[in-house]
């Protein structure tokens, strides 16, 4: 569910690092989920957006609360940028996302208060995320009595056009940090996205030649130079008709990539200092594929950034959403907070 963003500045003593806070409101979970309570087992609170992005926020909160108490907030320079639309950015992307822009823009540090990742029992700093964007192939081709498939005349038809670019995703695409996914296909007499593309109908006979096919999927990337290859790539696959068909590719960006750098490492040693005071293991690198894209995104290019601040989570985007970590971990993240 969408919102309107928060933002709060906390101006401090002039010359200090100016630390960029970022979180979001919005859930995956629309009013019409049936999923809308919380319940408690133990150390895991279950709820729409438990970890995703509420318990961001609360420990963002109880950071801030924790400065307060030690006397470290009164000339501390904090800006803090809670979205309202994470989950589903706003269009036009640009406008959306001004303030948050403009803020990471401002900062020397931006930290992302979103879901710690554990894996095997060991907590994973990121220093990286990929980008996240969509596609959607259009497919024409000729109608016909279906006796006629493959010849000159009738060609192959909208379905078989698609599947060939479909095939060729998969053949010709792949390299590392990159995934790719088709998640949505409609293809007949007649065929056509809903108006908010998460649905699609078509009409037809088994007898009939489709003259239209679309898919709809969505691309994730580590770097924008490597966005930019893959994108040449799959126009070059969409363009190589096959006989009396005919596609085009259209692309909708959403989330940039946050390459990994030597500044946000830099961060992330910061923090296993800070981890070894409190006798807290080592949190080494995460693995880009092991999460997916975030709103620190959109300020990686300005400023060095790290991500996963707050307590880990299971089951995000699905009704056993629940954050995961007992307080004692929040606590810390806190303190690594301040």
């Amino acid at each position: 569910m969408k919102c309107a963003p928060l933002l709060a500045l906390h101006a401090g003593k002039p010359g200090t690092t100016r630390m960029l806070l970022i979180g979001h409101l919005d859930t995956v979970f629309e009013p019409s989920s049936p999923f809308q309570s919380a319940k408690r087992e133990g150390n895991v609170l279950h709820g729409p957006g438990a970890a995703d992005d509420k318990g961001g926020v609360v420990v963002m909160l109880a950071a801030l609360q924790a400065m307060k108490a030690a006397g470290t907030l009164r000339n501390a320079s904090i800006e803090v940028v809670l979205t309202g639309d994470e989950e589903s950015v706003g269009s036009p992307v640009g406008t959306a996302r001004a303030d948050l822009v403009a803020a990471g823009k401002r900062a020397d540090v931006a930290l992302d208060f979103e879901g710690l990742v554990i894996l095997d029992g060991q907590d994973y700093g990121s220093v990286a995320r990929r980008s996240s964007g969509n596609y959607t192939i259009t497919n024409t081709g000729k109608t016909a009595h279906s006796s006629g498939i493959f010849t000159d005349k009738v060609g192959y038809g909208a379905v078989y056009e698609l599947a060939r670019i479909i095939d060729s995703f998969r053949r010709e695409l792949p390299e590392p940090n990159l995934t790719f996914n088709i998640g949505l296909i409609a293809g007949g007499a007649t065929a056509a996205l809903s108006t908010d593309e998460a649905g699609a109908s078509a009409t037809g006979k088994t007898n009939i030649v489709p003259p239209v096919a679309i898919a709809r999927g969505d691309f994730r990337a580590l770097t924008q130079d490597r966005i930019e290859r893959v994108k040449a790539k799959m126009k070059a696959i969409v363009a190589d008709h096959l006989p009396q068909t005919g596609a085009r590719i259209d692309f909708k960006e959403s989330y940039p990539p946050m390459p990994p750098t030597a500044g946000n490492q830099a961060l992330l040693n910061t923090l296993n200092t800070i981890n070894a005071d409190l006798g807290l293991a080592s949190m080494p690198s995460l693995d880009p594929l092991k999460r997916g894209a975030g709103d620190i995104s959109f300020v990686a290019q300005y400023v060095d950034g790290l991500a996963g601040m707050v307590p880990s989570s299971s089951g995000d985007h699905t009704p056993k959403s629940g954050s995961t970590s007992p307080a004692s971990r929040a606590r810390s993240n806190a303190r690594h907070c301040s």
